[in-house]
């Protein structure tokens, strides 16, 4: 069922690995590789801060993995190592005034499209070394990052990024926007960031069919959380709010906040946020499917499911993935069929 061989490089040198997980959570969260190698492997040198990268197969030229050595443990007959990609870099990763950036009238990133602005934030913070911006992109649409409140602070790029992405929506065909996002992607030899629109669920571009009877191990549903207060900022200031006060009371009080610059009354702006809830409400569930292929697939591809139940059945989003490898090898995926809501639940899944 499984042929591949994996390998594990550190500082490009192969390591030989007693087992390893790889997970991949999606959604701006750092994907992360934990694996054990013997103490005799290890040597004696520090590793922190090493290179690591894992390929599905010897033979593969791009990792699937690729980030920094930040926690060793090490006990009487092996080594245990926790590495994050670029994404964790920018949260915790080496000095911690690194993954921070002091954004003032001196220095700041006003007037910059979402792509320029994150290429000078990178630059800026000195992250540019771990995370490559050649393919990086732009938002569609595009947008500026000037605003009535321009970013200032001292704040975590990361963070930074997020409150750019969450600014442009695509409106193209759609009842409902359809959000931007940004992931990490491997050339061969570095870590480059890239921007896309989230795929859509209607698309025939689908990446892998699978079936129960085929590749389908388990099926496991987690609840995502549903936003019952939906504000809406529309063009010119403008500014409407749906609240929901049974969901509230039934679900919780959670909190989206976007903006549509189509709108331009109070009462439009309710009533797209009204739409917001429904449709979320309508797919609030996210699926842990374990499966037997599918090693490369990425974040935002679409997949398809082929079960005896049609509610399970049809297309799917692509969230995040986890790979196992050892005595034996499991991969899981996250999955979901999330509507264009503009926003991810970040806060929920977040580092």
């Amino acid at each position: 069922m499984f042929e591949k061989i994996p390998r594990i490089t550190i500082d490009g040198r192969e390591v030989d690995f007693i087992q390893s997980q790889y997970t991949q959570p999606g959604t701006l969260s750092a994907a992360s590789l934990s694996f054990n190698i013997p103490l005799g492997v290890a040597g004696t040198e520090s590793l922190w801060n090493k290179e690591v990268t894992l390929y599905v197969d010897k033979g593969d030229s791009k990792p699937i993995f690729r980030g920094w050595i930040n926690r060793v443990k090490k006990d009487f007959n092996q080594v245990e190592i926790f590495a994050e990609d670029a994404f964790g870099y920018m949260l915790k990763g080496g000095d911690t005034t690194v993954a921070r950036i002091q954004l003032d009238e001196r220095e700041n990133i006003d007037g910059l499209t979402v792509g320029a602005a994150i290429i000078k934030l990178l630059v800026l913070s000195k992250l540019d070394t771990k995370l490559k911006t050649d393919y990086i992109g732009d938002t569609s649409p595009i947008i500026g990052s000037v605003q009535k409140r321009p970013i200032r602070g001292t704040l975590l790029v990361l963070e930074i990024i997020k409150q750019l992405l969450a600014k442009s929506i695509n409106l193209a065909d759609q009842n409902l926007p359809k959000p931007n996002i940004a992931k990490i992607v491997d050339d061969g030899t570095n870590s480059q960031l890239v921007i896309e629109v989230e795929s859509s669920l209607d698309s025939s571009d689908v990446s892998y069919t699978f079936s129960e009877d085929k590749n389908i191990t388990q099926l496991n549903i987690i609840n995502r959380k549903v936003p019952t207060i939906v504000v809406v900022n529309g063009e010119g200031g403008v500014k409407g709010t749906f609240r929901h006060e049974g969901a509230i009371t039934a679900l919780d009080r959670t909190y989206l906040e976007v903006t549509n610059t189509n709108l331009d009354s109070p009462a439009a702006c309710t009533e797209f946020g009204a739409r917001l809830y429904q449709a979320n409400v309508e797919n609030r569930y996210e699926y842990s499917l374990g499966v037997t292929e599918g090693f490369y697939l990425a974040e935002n591809q679409v997949i398809n499911i082929q079960t005896d139940d049609k509610n399970f059945s049809g297309n799917y989003r692509v969230v995040g993935k986890s790979i196992n490898f050892g005595s034996t090898t499991s991969i899981s995926l996250n999955i979901n069929r999330k509507p264009p809501t503009l926003a991810e639940y970040i806060s929920s899944r977040d580092n």
